[in-house]
């Protein structure tokens, strides 16, 4: 097998907000849309970011046609502390203040108007050098 590209798909109520909220604060491009559908890339996230409606009957299997509950959409940047400032400053819904894990995982979490879970991460020293 050779994976040629990847994407991750989240089923949303409203795909045009959770489009303009990526476009907006986390500099995506809209490559492709249709009624319930859109697929954003940025040449640097490895993958495109696709919403679908929720409900859309084309979605399949219909068991997995929930919202994106449990999900969270994780990105690694290299200045989390003005990546958190500015988007806090901008108005992003902050969910999870930035904080440090012991191991080195200093993080932020923020949602989308659909309640989406983004999750900005950058690697640092560990706290406790044990992990």
């Amino acid at each position: 097998m050779q994976i040629t590209a990847s994407a991750i798909s989240v089923n949303v109520p409203d795909v045009r907000a959770s489009v303009e909220w990526a476009r907006t604060y986390l500099d995506f491009e809209e490559v492709m849309s249709a009624d319930g559908f859109s697929s954003l890339t940025r040449p640097d996230a490895g993958f495109n970011l696709i919403y679908l409606r929720t409900g859309l009957p084309t979605f399949t299997p219909s068991s997995a046609s929930g919202t994106a509950d449990g999900l969270l959409v994780v990105f690694t940047v290299d200045d989390i502390d003005t990546d958190y400032a500015r988007l806090r400053d901008s108005g992003v819904e902050i969910v999870t203040p930035i904080d440090t894990e012991p191991w080195g995982e200093r993080f932020f979490q923020m949602a989308d108007p659909n309640g989406v879970i983004y999750q900005l991460v950058q690697w640092v020293e560990p706290l406790d050098p044990t992990h």
